[in-house]
């Protein structure tokens, strides 16, 4: 499990035609980095407005802020933005086109804190600036199976060494379903409640299938058989037949659980896996009757309800 950090380089690089960014002190800070961190009340504090108690690591200065500090007294003032240079902000952005005051300019160059300016509004640049660390700065984890699209939703095809994972996979692709990853798919935390899949870009297309070797999906089957990520919604478990036990399946509502990943609790079902089971079938048949109980809709309970009714009515 990784959390990755950025450059403050890397950051202005990467969004500085979206937020018409202009460097204007603190350039030799490009090396200063921006990670999640903790506040103490344990939530991240990349981006938001001006804030000394608790910094954040990229401090927007709009026009409520600057006017704040235009209105401070001289003595008052230095105070501020000295505390703002040499605190724990790796970043300072001035937005809706106005000017750095040119004491901010020569504190952060002394404290090589970067200084840019922007024209666009300061709630803008700060909904940017979060969509944009939940992508590059997510919590990532890396997950043993083969990641596809079945009927629209994500589902991670698990199980032991030789258990027909690929071969699974291979049937589930000429059925009209898509690959995402296989044998090492990338799930990163992007929100409170989604885990988005994708596949490490040296793997990107391909797929090994015992007997077989590495097949390029994408050149046998065409563009529309590959997907470039989606969220993880299902896991399935295949597991050999001889390896399950009464216990691990109830007849009625199957062999479900959950599974951790990245905090987040994903729902696992079991299929056993044996001679002349038609695999392929059997996984639409659980994302279909996922996607009910989504719905509400819970096969087993329905059948419950009908027998105790029959029951009143033929004791």
């Amino acid at each position: 499990m990784t959390t990755e950090s950025l450059s403050v380089r890397h950051v202005v690089e990467a969004m500085e035609e979206r937020l018409a960014l202009s460097w204007v002190a603190g350039h030799r800070g490009g090396a200063r980095h921006i990670a999640h961190l903790a506040t103490p009340h344990g939530s991240p504090s990349l981006v938001g407005h001006l804030n000394i108690i608790h910094p954040n690591q990229i401090q927007v200065l709009g026009p409520d802020e600057m006017r704040y500090l235009w209105n401070l007294r001289k003595n008052s003032q230095r105070d501020i933005l000295e505390q703002l240079v040499s605190g724990d902000s790796a970043m300072l952005v001035v937005t809706d086109g106005l000017a750095a005051q040119p004491e901010l300019c020569t504190l952060a160059d002394a404290q090589d804190v970067p200084l840019l300016t922007t024209t666009l509004h300061s709630h803008e640049v700060i909904n940017i600036l979060r969509y944009f660390f939940s992508d590059k700065l997510a919590e990532t984890v890396t997950l043993h199976g083969v990641f596809m699209e079945v009927l629209g939703i994500g589902v991670l095809l698990t199980g032991e060494s030789a258990v027909g994972k690929s071969e699974l996979a291979l049937e589930l692709i000429t059925r009209g379903h898509r690959l995402i990853a296989d044998d090492a798919p990338e799930f990163a935390r992007i929100a409170p409640d989604i885990l988005r899949g994708t596949c490490p870009q040296v793997l990107e297309n391909f797929l090994e299938v015992r007997g077989l070797g590495v097949l390029n999906i994408r050149a046998m089957y065409g563009d529309s058989a590959i997907k470039t990520s989606k969220y993880l919604r299902l896991i399935i478990d295949l597991k050999d037949q001889v390896d399950v036990t009464a216990a691990d399946i109830d007849r009625l509502h199957g062999g479900r659980c959950t599974r951790v990943v990245l905090g987040l609790q994903v729902p696992v079902i079991t299929l056993p896996v044996a001679s002349g089971r038609n695999l392929a079938v059997m996984v639409e048949a659980a994302v279909r009757n996922h996607l009910l109980r989504l719905r509400g809709y819970f096969a087993a309970d329905d059948l419950s309800a009908r027998q105790r009714r029959q029951m009143q009515i033929d004791p």
